[in-house]
């Protein structure tokens, strides 16, 4: 997520290397995401009714625990970060996945590359929510709502309207990849911490609708794990709607790159 904004890597890394690096990233992303959202959600849970504002400030936090995790490969811990990094190649190919020059620590936007980052990141996002699930387990274990237990995994509209739902994801989605490629090209100072208060941002003010997946791993990945998991009366996974925080996000962040050149406020190397 803040290939623009993290300092070099110091080394060529491999493609195990990079794989690791986002996988594990994502991985903690979810499992600390996941986390808050049960802690607030699940029965008997000591942070039971937390609210709104506490799970905004916790997926914020877990994101910066998730960059700073994947430091080497800039870390994007989204596919739609990876996919906004190949769009903005297209305008300037001197960009790379994590930041630094081709020879300097960069890695090349290549097809073999993305493809790495975004498996990483799908498989990380389904670890961590499995983690986020045996943390909970007991929980899980209680009585309650059904949605209640999918909501830990996965995002949902509150009024479902599948164009209405990809176009505010879409938007949340804008938002966090302008902001990322603008900052990335004016500072570095506040880079980790600046993209967790976009996220708490975000949150608070476009994240009511649907529940801001703003990331396609970051729902897909948890949903996956909800149908396989054996959690006890868990219900369905809410297939329909799966397909709406994938697409929602990726146009956001195609657009965003598309805005960020078009209006001069990124410009090429």
């Amino acid at each position: 997520m803040l290939a623009t904004l993290l300092p070099l890597a110091p080394h060529e890394l491999t493609a195990g290397h990079i794989f690791m690096s986002e996988f594990l990233g994502t991985a903690v992303l979810l499992l600390l995401g996941g986390g808050v959202v049960a802690t607030n959600l699940l029965p008997k849970s000591k942070g039971n009714g937390g609210g709104w504002l506490m799970i905004n400030w916790g997926w914020g936090l877990a994101v910066l625990a998730g960059v700073y995790v994947a430091y080497d490969s800039g870390g994007h811990l989204n596919p739609a970060v990876t996919i906004a990094k190949v769009v903005a190649y297209m305008f300037d190919p001197a960009v790379t996945l994590n930041g630094p020059a081709v020879g300097e620590g960069g890695i090349a936007v290549t097809a073999a590359n993305v493809a790495i980052y975004i498996v990483a990141q799908f498989l990380g996002a389904f670890v961590g929510a499995v983690l986020c699930w045996l943390t909970f387990k007991q929980h899980f274990d209680e009585d309650c709502d059904p949605a209640l237990k999918l909501g830990v995994f996965s995002t949902g509209p509150e009024i479902r309207s599948y164009g209405w739902n990809t176009l505010t994801e879409a938007i949340g989605t804008f938002v966090l990849i302008l902001w990322v490629f603008v900052s990335g090209y004016t500072t570095t100072a506040i880079g980790p911490l600046g993209v967790a208060l976009i996220i708490v941002v975000i949150g608070n003010s476009l994240g009511g609708p649907t529940g801001y997946a703003i990331n396609p791993a970051r729902d897909l990945g948890p949903r996956i794990a909800h149908a396989i998991l054996p959690i006890k009366g868990k219900g369905g996974s809410d297939w329909g709607y799966s397909w709406v925080p994938v697409v929602g996000p990726i146009i956001g962040a195609v657009v965003a790159v598309l805005v960020a050149y078009g209006s001069g406020l990124v410009t090429a190397a």
